[in-house]
């Protein structure tokens, strides 16, 4: 939510300007070759991965997990900690960026929905199932909470 201005190299990775740069560590050096996922953000709310995205390239609107929401009660981080996804924590900011891309397309993904966007994401705790719970537990969420408004105007 915060314009800044940088004075680096074009082809430095995003995730490096994030980092090092900004000071803005929920992305996650993983891999660097693109396969990890634990280095997802938002271009204009498209899961990109930021460690072979060079700052260069970029236009638009980058969104790292602090701007998913300020005090964590964006759907998907209230269900990753009703579900007890984490475990040990390192790829939790890009399985949810990740997550929240889908489901800004897709608001009642199916199980192939989540394993065909998910699937750029590792998890070495193995903790896909319980993210896909967290998933439909957030999309569970955000229908409710979409549906509330429509059904007190219906009254």
């Amino acid at each position: 939510g915060k314009p800044h201005t940088v004075d680096v190299e074009p082809e430095m990775p995003l995730l490096w300007v994030l980092r090092d740069e900004l000071g803005i560590t929920g992305p996650k050096y993983g891999c660097g070759i693109a396969q990890c996922g634990a280095c997802t953000v938002h271009i204009d709310g498209v899961a990109v991965k930021s460690c072979v995205m060079p700052v260069g390239a970029v236009q638009g609107a980058v969104t790292t997990i602090e701007g998913l929401s300020a005090d964590g009660s964006h759907p998907l981080q209230k269900a990753w900690v009703e579900v007890d996804v984490p475990q040990c924590g390192y790829c939790q900011a890009g399985q949810i960026m990740s997550a929240a891309a889908l489901l800004a397309q897709k608001p009642s993904p199916t199980d192939a929905d989540i394993d065909q966007a998910m699937n750029g994401n590792l998890c070495r705790c193995a903790t896909y199932v319980r993210i896909r719970q967290a998933i439909h537990k957030a999309a569970a969420m955000t229908a409710t909470a979409t549906a509330a408004p429509q059904a007190q105007g219906q009254e």
